[in-house]
């Protein structure tokens, strides 16, 4: 099963920053892992099976109460990763290794 995993940043107004966090921690959407009270800023990650997913959790989050925006800073997919790994691989002339090609 492959994963995907992205990075928010949030901002709400300092004057609302803490039942914003408490909206984001309870919220079941993210991961809080940073805030700066003063630039009324929070740093947050969502995991997903799907990028759609993920977009739909962002769209949830930006819905939150005291919520002004947030802004996709990060992304990985495992699966994007995985297939564009395949693609380097397989092309002629390819700088990956024999050895590495099926690891």
């Amino acid at each position: 099963m492959s994963m995907n995993i992205s990075s928010l940043v949030v901002k709400i107004l300092p004057m609302n920053m803490g039942p914003a966090l408490e909206a984001l921690k309870r919220s079941g959407l993210c991961d809080v892992h940073f805030h700066d009270h003063q630039k009324g800023t929070v740093v947050v990650t969502i995991e997903g099976k799907d990028t759609g997913e993920e977009m739909d959790k962002m769209n949830a989050i930006e819905k939150l109460p005291h919520v002004l925006a947030a802004a996709l800073v990060y992304a990985y997919s495992e699966a994007e990763l995985d297939a564009a790994a395949k693609r380097l691989a397989d092309r002629p002339g390819s700088p990956v290794p024999e050895d590495l090609r099926n690891a």
